[in-house]
C-alpha cells in the first residue's frame, strides 16, 4: 500500500496589502513572520506549521493558509 502524499498548510501575505501592524508577528507560536522595513509581513516558510493563528488575528485579512506538499 502506498502512502498517501500528505499535505501541510503554510501562511501566505498578500504583500501588496499588508499594512504591516504585526498582529501576526506577536501572536505566531513560532516566530514565523516578521515585519520587513515597516511595509509588510513575510513568513518563514521553514518554521510556519500553518496553525491559522496569523490568519485570524489579521485586521486586515491578507493572510491565508495554502496547501502545499509535504
Amino acid at each position: 500500500m502506498e502512502k498517501a502524499n500528505k499535505k501541510k498548510r503554510r501562511a501566505s501575505v498578500m504583500e501588496g496589502a499588508c499594512v504591516a501592524c504585526g498582529c501576526c508577528v506577536k501572536v505566531c507560536p513560532l516566530s514565523a513572520i516578521q515585519v520587513v522595513k515597516g511595509i509588510t509581513a513575510r513568513v518563514d516558510p521553514g518554521r510556519c506549521v500553518g496553525c491559522g493563528k496569523c490568519v485570524r488575528e489579521c485586521p486586515a485579512s491578507v493572510i491565508n493558509l495554502q496547501e502545499v506538499r509535504a
